[in-house]
Order: C-alpha cells, then structure tokens, then sequence
C-alpha cells in the first residue's frame, strides 16, 4: 500500500474530498515525524510503536577496498508490530474487518 492507497481508502470509508483526506494522511505522518525527530516514542494500541535507535559510533570497514571508515553517530527510527496487528496478519481475512466511520 502507498501513500496514495492510503489517501484514496480514507477518501471512500469516510466519504471525504480527496483534498481533505490527503490533509489528514500528511498531518498525521509530518506528527510522527515531528515526535521520532523529537526523540519521542509513538504508541498506537493495537497496531505497533515507534522509537528511535540510537547508535554510537564506531570503526567499520569499506567493503570494496577494505580500509578502515569511521561511522558517525546515529539514530534510526525502529517500529515493533503489536500483539493485535501480529494476530490479525496472521489469521488472515477471517479477523481482518474495515472499521465503519
């Protein structure tokens, strides 16, 4: 599913304008990125959460020549399926049902 599978499924179950329910899936993905590039985590019950990773820095090696590289810092965003969602993939279709508006 893309972004634009996303938008075009709100637009139907909620009867929305395609303008407003592109609204909506950008406001909602420009938050969570707001929140991990704030260092918070995202909790979505029944679904999974975000948080970041962070990573200290260390030597690695370029595979191509073999030299040593060092690499930076970093944090990663991380996402941990939920309990529900790891049911309800697993099941299949007879758990899975579109929640009506």
């Amino acid at each position: 599913m893309t972004k634009a599978d996303l938008i075009s499924a709100l637009e139907k179950q909620a009867n929305l304008p395609h303008s407003e329910a592109e609204k909506i899936v950008n406001i909602t993905f420009d938050s969570m990125i707001q929140a991990l590039y704030d260092d918070e985590r995202i909790e979505i019950r029944g679904f999974g959460s975000f948080a970041n990773r962070n990573y200290k820095a260390y030597e690695g090696r370029n595979p191509k020549t073999g030299k040593v590289v060092r690499v930076a810092p970093k944090k990663v965003p991380f996402f941990k399926v939920g309990k529900e969602l790891k049911e309800r993939v697993d099941k299949g279709k007879e758990l899975y049902t579109i929640r009506e508006a």
